[in-house]
């Protein structure tokens, strides 16, 4: 594994509306972690219901998991406390990679913020270029990348749906979904 010190971060974006943006960060999260790599994910949406993901996290010492979103919020009610929430979770996602204590972190839906204008795209984009530490690695997932975001980004994939099992009215599964 290359030190901090000749190592070059890449900034990663997942996008789109396809399955999968964040299952590839995670898959990320577990291969950094294999390699030793101290790794934070921060989740801007997801709320407080348990994952399968969160849970095989706690059996590496090396992964810190923050789910700290209000939820699946696209039918909010409170767009005021959405965005309050929102800030919250960037400050604190800021203070952690700024913190130099880890090798990965993962912002885990926080393009939807950008798309619903909560954030903007030229401030998320900014602090990637100029503050976050040239060897930390970041993966940023959801759909609406914003347009800076993705220049800013070394990697951007794009997930598409071609077929998805919950359009012919299967639930999601456990294990699988989350």
């Amino acid at each position: 594994m290359k030190s901090r010190t000749k190592r070059r971060g890449i900034v990663l974006v997942h996008t789109g509306e396809g399955k999968g943006k964040s299952s590839s960060a995670l898959g990320m999260v577990f291969r950094a972690a294999g390699w030793g790599m101290k790794v934070c994910v921060i989740q801007f949406i997801k709320g407080q219901w348990r994952t399968g993901e969160q849970k095989a996290a706690e059996r590496f010492d090396t992964i810190e998991w923050h789910a700290l979103g209000d939820g699946f919020t696209w039918d909010t009610k409170n767009p005021e406390q959405d965005i309050k929430t929102s800030r919250e979770i960037w400050a604190f996602g800021k203070q952690k990679i700024l913190s130099q204590e880890y090798d990965l972190v993962v912002l885990d839906e926080i393009n939807y913020c950008c798309g619903y204008n909560w954030i903007s795209g030229q401030e998320i984009a900014d602090f990637i270029i100029r503050d976050k530490p040239p060897w930390l690695h970041l993966v940023l997932t959801g759909r609406n990348a914003a347009a800076e975001v993705i220049a800013a980004a070394d990697t951007v994939t794009e997930m598409r749906p071609i077929k998805h099992a919950f359009s012919q009215g299967i639930k999601a599964a456990q294990g699988i979904e989350f």
